[in-house]
């Protein structure tokens, strides 16, 4: 069936590796997007499954799917988001929007969000997501607590599964990781990286309170949603280790802003995490560590 011509053009950014098991159906929802026209460009891991020759599939069958050159071998999600940032020319689109593997996508997701951006005059969007495991269980996850001053320079949005930009506002993006590209690979999340990005550069971002997509939850997630004491426990564990420090000075190096300090993050308790218990807590482990 024929689409409009005028309706928003949207390039889909999936990575991809080891995704056999799921890749068709979360393909299958991206292609159903309504009232958008969507190309997905995918950026394979060197797999040891059939991901490639079902990624060649789909591309037989369907013309709006394109494989970045195969054979690399990034060990993590973020890379193959940067690479896929970095070497899609998406110039020609309106938006860009990045996809996991592995999740669900409603039809009406992408188009959700771009209304939302337009009614909210954003320049980026992330939403709440619906984990669900494969023994039937779900939970709704909420993200859109109220964004702070400061929270950027301690977490992400959410998922990245669920973000959208405009193809002006992730330019200036790409640029930056061009310009930074060896200090990028160190950082193992991408979208707690262009959440700060964003934020530090004052480029408008929308939390949306509802979801449009279902999150997959398995045991080859890399981080997976915060929805058991388990989860929450290794969470918890990274920050205390000394990990997410490192990764704060990281993305501080890299957008040119200092590493907070004890006296800046307890002056600060109420602006470094939009959930208040979360602030505490990070509050109490910056003033007790080394």
């Amino acid at each position: 069936m024929l689409k409009k011509l005028n309706q928003p053009r949207i390039a889909i950014l999936l990575a991809a590796f080891n995704g056999e098991k799921f890749l068709y159906e979360q393909i299958n929802s991206l292609l159903k997007q309504s009232k958008v026209l969507v190309r997905i460009f995918i950026s394979v891991d060197l797999s040891s499954d059939g991901t490639l020759e079902i990624v060649y599939n789909l591309i037989k069958d369907y013309k709006n799917i394109e494989l970045l050159p195969y054979g690399e071998k990034f060990g993590g999600a973020a890379k193959n988001f940067y690479r896929l940032i970095k070497d899609v020319d998406f110039s020609l689109y309106d938006y860009v929007a990045l996809s996991d593997q592995d999740d669900i996508w409603l039809p009406r997701k992408l188009e959700n969000g771009i209304v939302a951006m337009n009614i909210t005059n954003s320049l980026a969007y992330s939403s709440d997501v619906i984990a669900f495991w494969s023994d039937g269980r779900s939970k709704y996850i909420k993200k859109s607590y109220s964004q702070k001053k400061y929270d950027y320079f301690f977490e992400s949005a959410g998922p990245g599964c669920t973000y959208i930009f405009t193809v002006n506002s992730l330019t200036g993006f790409k640029n930056k990781i061009i310009n930074n590209w060896q200090e990028v690979q160190a950082i193992e999340y991408h979208d707690w990286l262009i959440y700060s990005y964003f934020r530090e550069n004052n480029l408008s971002w929308h939390i949306d309170s509802s979801s449009s997509i279902y999150y997959r939850q398995h045991q080859n997630n890399q981080l997976g949603a915060n929805a058991s004491i388990k989860s929450y426990c290794s969470r918890m564990g990274m920050i205390t280790s000394g990990w997410y420090f490192e990764q704060i000075y990281l993305i501080s190096k890299i957008l040119n802003l200092n590493f907070p300090s004890k006296y800046f993050v307890m002056k600060n308790i109420l602006s470094i995490r939009r959930n208040v218990f979360q602030s505490l807590i990070l509050g109490v482990i910056f003033l007790i560590k080394k």
